[in-house]
């Protein structure tokens, strides 16, 4: 029963947006025993600036968690960010200090990382593809970079977009050799979709999966299909894959530690989660 001494986690989205985080952290906080909820709130673009900072007002908001079309936005509404927010260009976790100011940080990446560290790959002086330059490729890329690659490559239809997060990778991570305009997957340790492709039945793949080594390491974002026809292609070569479903419930756990809850593991959530795609 959600009361004055329930902490809230406010889960703001454009109205329309499905909100699947619910139904993953509350039967959690249920199962542990936390006084918390997240809460969906649907907020208009044009409305959002204001309804973040009357939200952080509340006298029992613990956090709030930032899906589309706000988290581009939200950056600019904070009084500090981490490095993988300036890198990813987009923030999707807000809490307030003691002193009052508004952090973010971005765990799209994370979840994804976290995910291929606990399938024992080593992404310490590792080379990465990321296929995608879109919103998720950024936060992954922003995420690998911290997570201490030594070389990644970049690749988007739109050129620019690349370039734009390749430089920015450049600016605050220096020793990062950065590449961009291939998506060759030929002698990288990691390779990750990260665009729409393979959403939809008979969508074109990615990238060549001719040109994969057996020993590298691919990912997925799709989340609609678990197997998506370019994660079976890249097993059919021999290589170790993620699906996309892993990335969204191995960041819930570094969301949990950001806002000072108990944390758990991915597999605990899929085994409370009350999800259907």
């Amino acid at each position: 029963m959600i009361n004055g001494h329930t902490e809230l986690i406010a889960h703001i989205g454009y109205p329309t947006h499905s909100f699947k985080s619910p139904m993953i952290y509350n039967p959690y906080f249920e199962q542990v025993g936390v006084n918390a909820v997240v809460v969906p709130m649907g907020c208009k673009p044009d409305d959002y600036p204001a309804f973040l900072k009357a939200v952080f007002s509340l006298t029992n908001i613990r956090g709030a968690l930032i899906t589309m079309p706000h988290k581009v936005v939200t950056v600019g509404l904070l009084d500090e960010v981490t490095p993988t927010v300036k890198v990813a260009g987009a923030c999707n976790a807000v809490k307030r200090l003691p002193d009052g100011r508004l952090v973010g940080d971005m765990f799209d990446g994370a979840g994804f990382v976290r995910g291929v560290l606990s399938k024992g790959l080593v992404l310490d002086g590792a080379r990465a593809l990321v296929v995608g330059s879109g919103g998720v490729g950024c936060a992954i890329a922003a995420s690998l970079a911290g997570a201490g690659v030594a070389a990644i490559s970049l690749y988007d239809v739109n050129t620019a977009s690349a370039e734009a997060l390749g430089q920015r990778i450049r600016d605050h991570y220096p020793a990062i050799t950065v590449r961009t305009g291939s998506n060759d997957p030929a002698g990288f340790d990691l390779v990750v979709n990260a665009t729409p492709m393979g959403m939809n039945e008979g969508d074109p793949l990615p990238l060549d999966v001719s040109r994969l080594s057996e020993s590298t390491f691919v990912g997925e974002v799709v989340m609609r299909t678990e197997m998506t026809a370019f994660l079976r292609a890249a097993q059919a070569r021999g290589c170790g894959v993620q699906v996309g479903s892993d990335m969204l419930f191995e960041q819930i756990p570094a969301y949990l530690e950001y806002f000072g809850f108990p944390s758990t593991t991915a597999d605990v959530l899929r085994s409370v989660a009350r999800l259907s795609y």
